[in-house]
């Protein structure tokens, strides 16, 4: 019996070690996964304002306003005069 209670006792040594060092590595790899998180917040967060400023440059540069006056001065166009106007009819 003292065999027995040997083996079972180097047996429960061996499975407290390897729960241990699961418990370690499990810990190691949480924290790991948690930093990688907390970059991958950052990374959206940062898109996120960037695709806002984005969008308020495209509000700008498309604003009618501003349309009107690039077409005036870069293109050299005008609103027509009634003389200039064609109709062209419905079929």
């Amino acid at each position: 019996m003292k065999v027995n209670r040997g083996l079972l006792l180097v047996g429960l040594w061996l499975a407290v070690i390897a729960s241990a060092l699961a418990v370690v590595h499990t810990t190691h790899r949480s924290r790991v996964l948690t930093a990688e998180l907390v970059q991958a917040q950052k990374a959206r967060d940062e898109l996120r304002f960037e695709q806002e400023r984005l969008l308020l440059e495209k509000g700008a540069w498309s604003a009618y306003g501003r349309i009107e006056q690039v077409a005036q001065e870069k293109l050299n166009m005008h609103m027509p005069d009634s003389d200039e106007r064609v109709l062209v009819p419905q079929q």
